[in-house]
């Protein structure tokens, strides 16, 4: 990847983070730990990897997002209104009366969100059923699941990646956010679950793991995923909850957490000039 489109990703990156703050910002408070994870990743999903149309956003030919973890919606909004998928300013009204932006992601509300989520395990199931989907009818879409590692403590995911393995599903990419803390605390010390790389493979999927701060690492990761095959793709994302924001990746219990003006303005401001430095 040239330098240039390396930048390019990164500031991506952190213009999604930028949003997502704005969102939460707007309400006080909410799930801004595991949002912040996965921002690197939607920048390379939504900048380098998926095709759509944020004027038509239910292109039948397009590919698909499943933000499993529907808590993490923020972000997926905040990419979105970056995208031109509704105005930015939209974003301020995250989970209020008449909103189009509740808390977890709702297919039926918001622009561009394939898929509604926030039950913990179903959007796996869910994602699994638009693959065959789109299979059936000769599409040659992706759809890419994203999965967090507490919420992999659910039986239901590893029944839809059986499922998933079973069917020969080369156009599902699973991208599991491995950031290591859940809503009570360490993942390992909530529930651990092992090798999830060995995991994967035992389940049949053609599985890496790469650097989930690292655009370049993970661009290549997606781009073998359109070799097809007959097997489904897992990757397996080594990422930081409250990536990008030192002082909320530096909190223990970042789940769902306040976000003042004070705090609000100071990380802005940081993201702002590491933003300048990219596009300079």
């Amino acid at each position: 990847m040239e330098l240039t489109r390396k930048k390019e990703l990164e500031a991506l990156a952190i213009r999604i983070r930028l949003a997502t703050l704005e969102a939460i910002h707007s309400l006080g408070s909410g799930h801004l730990g595991g949002a912040l994870s996965i921002a690197d990743t939607l920048a390379v999903l939504y900048g380098d990897q998926m095709r759509y149309d944020p004027k038509n956003p239910q292109w039948p030919q397009r590919d698909k997002l499943v933000c499993s973890k529907g808590h993490a919606g923020p972000a997926v909004y905040g990419t979105l209104a970056v995208e031109g998928f509704f105005p930015y300013d939209e974003l301020k009204t995250l989970n209020r009366p008449g909103t189009r932006l509740p808390s977890h992601c709702d297919r039926n509300k918001t622009p561009g969100v394939d898929m509604t989520t926030g039950s913990l395990g179903q959007g796996t199931s869910l994602a699994a059923g638009m693959a065959l989907g789109d299979k059936l009818r000769g599409r040659d879409s992706r759809v890419f699941l994203i999965v967090g590692d507490g919420e992999s403590n659910e039986g239901q995911v590893w029944e839809a990646l059986a499922f998933a393995s079973a069917k020969k599903l080369s156009n599902l990419v699973v991208l599991l956010d491995w950031n290591k803390r859940q809503l009570d605390g360490w993942t390992d010390d909530v529930y651990p679950m092992g090798d999830y790389v060995k995991k994967f493979q035992a389940f049949g999927f053609d599985t890496v793991k790469v650097c989930g701060s690292d655009v370049e690492a993970l661009a290549e990761a997606l781009e073998r995923t359109r070799q097809g095959g007959d097997k489904p793709y897992a990757i397996v994302l080594d990422t930081v909850k409250g990536a990008g924001i030192p002082d909320v990746a530096n909190t223990v219990m970042n789940h769902s957490v306040p976000v003042s003006d004070e705090q609000f303005a100071r990380w802005t401001a940081q993201l702002r000039q590491e933003l300048a430095e990219k596009e300079a």
